[in-house]
């Protein structure tokens, strides 16, 4: 497998993360976002959209990551990341949509560029829009750790909802987001940081970083 991405995109950090918790191994190709380089001719081949993560597999391309972990759950079912109770699968599944839909849609690079380009944002502009986004999402999440977590989002193991939450955590803190309010996510985190898995998805050791 060939993981086009990004060092610092949440979406290809989720799927690192989840690669890594299968314990599957995988090469990457560094696509960097801040030269154009997916919109080039080369990578839309890969990917007619433009977007990181694409996963090259057995000959095919799969792109955006909640199809690529899926994917990843049903051909790699083990380790499981969602429970096997259908009803607590489809709350793994909302815990992660949190952040992949109501979240990081709304933070990636492409946003910043247009909030600077259209808008005239500066950084600290930048920061408030991301936290306004942000809070909201993870006092969702924490309240749903609080009913449902036992040491992960879910449980008392990874799942696919801690592969989206510890790249968003990284990228609050990147917009200067306050996260005194969450101590449940942020022991997530720093249980993260324990496992190898997660610490070798971390975007400062990725073969691309800066």
């Amino acid at each position: 497998m060939i993981l086009h991405g990004y060092w610092r995109s949440g979406a290809a950090y989720r799927v690192r993360i989840a690669l890594n918790l299968k314990g599957l191994r995988y090469a990457q190709q560094g696509v960097d976002l801040r030269t154009g380089a997916h919109k080039s001719a080369a990578f839309a081949v890969l990917n007619p959209q433009g977007m990181v993560p694409a996963l090259e597999v057995d000959g095919a391309v799969l792109a955006q990551s909640p199809a690529i972990l899926e994917w990843l759950e049903e051909t790699h079912p083990s380790p499981a990341l969602l429970p096997p109770d259908p009803l607590d699968r489809a709350r793994v599944r909302a815990m992660a949509a949190v952040i992949g839909c109501d979240i990081h849609p709304l933070n990636n690079l492409r946003v910043g560029k247009a909030l600077r380009e259209t808008f005239g944002a500066d950084q600290a502009a930048i920061d408030a829009w991301a936290a306004r986004w942000i809070i909201p999402g993870f006092t969702a999440l924490e309240a749903l750790v609080a009913q449902h977590g036992h040491g992960w989002c879910f449980g008392a193991a990874p799942t696919l909802a801690d592969c989206y939450l510890i790249p968003q955590i990284y990228s609050a803190r990147r917009f200067n987001v306050p996260l005194d309010a969450f101590p449940r996510l942020l022991a997530i985190d720093e249980a993260a940081k324990q496992q190898l898995a997660f610490a070798a998805a971390h975007p400062d050791v990725q073969p691309d970083a800066d």
